[in-house]
């Protein structure tokens, strides 16, 4: 009975205490102690109330940083800009190129054959784009390549061109960092080649006799650099120390350095042997570079009589040949018998209204000729192509030798 009592006691006072109560039931986790309130019950008072006044501080704020501009490019950087150098690129008779070169400003003009193009009207494209003169030619745009500027470049002297430059290049096998010595500045090509092969922490040290020939080279180097500058997110180096100085009489300069690999390319190269051999590192490499092979003989014999410490590895003569890779053009699907393609059977143009017409036509043939593909393609037709050389060379395909000698620092008597 005293049990039955204490059950409804107990029962009436949990019905009213939830009924009159306006805050909720707190659970166990609410009740629970944090790991440092753990930790503060613990330590001794002083130390207990330090961490609590660390607790209660507000958490200090890091001093804002500075965000730093970073310039996101490529190694080219965007549309032309007034100052860099343009390559406009046409297509003529023969579908030979006609390439001009030219320095952006903003009253200048392009004049091409076929009519004139405002400076204004490149700058701020984009390089790759396709722009008409005023003669309605259609004249690509874009930034000229290394070998492309040493082409079209003002020159004095014949220059080295790119073709027996690259074949030089890989025969010193020059890298970043070395120091190289050439003689004959002339309009400045190898020196930029070299510069590139080098680099910014290589050195080029270029002798010539012809103050006419210094000035251009110079002039050359500087242009390129400064259009580099321009138009490209990295600097061109600047490694390349131009001396207006017979090589023949620098004994005494050349003797000073260390020399890991020589570039001659002189009239008489036999006479600045003795000079380079004086700074050239055992094992370097003199690359010669010479017109003719009677040139090459004559400095062999030099060579030998002389007794000089050089061994002539190799002579190569480099020679390049332009190809014209064409579609066959079909008078009939079934017929296996192939016309000659436009390029084989122009005349010579009278004016240059007659090269706009004939151009004219040849688009509208090429239309027609691809609708033809288009339904040779549909009856399973394969269509043949024409492989020739071009009809047009160009004209550095001459034969040039560049014996390479080896400094083997020895008696070769």
């Amino acid at each position: 009975m005293r049990v039955w009592r204490a059950l409804q006691r107990a029962a009436a006072s949990s019905s009213s205490s939830s009924s009159s109560s306006s805050f909720p039931r707190r659970r166990a986790w609410e009740t629970s102690l944090s790991p440092l309130e753990r930790v503060r019950r613990l330590l001794p008072p002083e130390e207990a109330a330090a961490v609590a006044r660390c607790a209660a501080a507000p958490p200090p704020q890091a001093a804002p940083e500075e965000k730093e501009e970073v310039e996101v490019a490529g190694p080219r950087c965007g549309a032309f800009r007034a100052g860099e150098l343009a390559l406009a690129e046409m297509r003529r008779k023969y579908n030979k190129p006609l390439k001009l070169l030219c320095r952006l400003a903003a009253e200048a003009v392009l004049s091409t054959p076929s009519g004139v193009l405002p400076h204004r009207a490149i700058i701020g494209q984009l390089p790759g784009q396709v722009l008409r003169a005023s003669g309605g030619a259609r004249l690509l745009l874009r930034r000229p390549s290394l070998d492309e500027y040493v082409l079209l470049m003002p020159r004095g002297p014949t220059i080295a061109y790119p073709k027996d430059v690259s074949a030089i290049l890989m025969m010193m096998d020059i890298h970043p960092g070395d120091t190289v010595l050439e003689t004959g500045s002339g309009s400045g090509a190898m020196s930029l080649f070299l510069s590139r092969a080098v680099g910014p922490k290589g050195r080029v040290l270029s002798y010539e006799i012809r103050d006419d020939h210094h000035s251009l080279a110079k002039k050359n180097y500087r242009h390129w650099r400064s259009a580099w500058e321009i138009g490209h997110v990295d600097e061109w180096p600047d490694n390349v120390e131009f001396i207006l100085k017979d090589i023949s009489t620098a004994a005494a300069d050349v003797k000073s350095v260390t020399l890991d690999a020589v570039v001659l390319d002189m009239l008489n190269p036999q006479c600045a042997l003795p000079v380079v051999n004086l700074g050239l590192k055992q094992g370097g490499v003199c690359a010669v570079y010479l017109a003719n092979i009677t040139q090459v003989i004559d400095l062999l014999d030099r060579i030998r009589s002389c007794k000089l410490p050089f061994l002539c590895e190799k002579i190569i003569e480099v020679t390049h040949r332009s190809w014209s890779v064409l579609p066959a053009k079909l008078k009939h699907c079934k017929s296996s018998q192939v016309e000659e393609t436009q390029e084989n059977i122009e005349e010579p143009l009278q004016n240059e209204s007659e090269e706009i017409h004939i151009q004219d036509q040849a688009v509208l043939k090429e239309s027609k000729y691809n609708e033809s593909l288009s339904d040779a393609a549909e009856t399973n037709c394969s269509v043949p192509y024409i492989a020739r050389p071009s009809h047009w060379q160009e004209v550095h395909s001459g034969a040039f030798y560049s014996p390479l000698l080896v400094n083997q620092s020895m008696d070769l008597s």
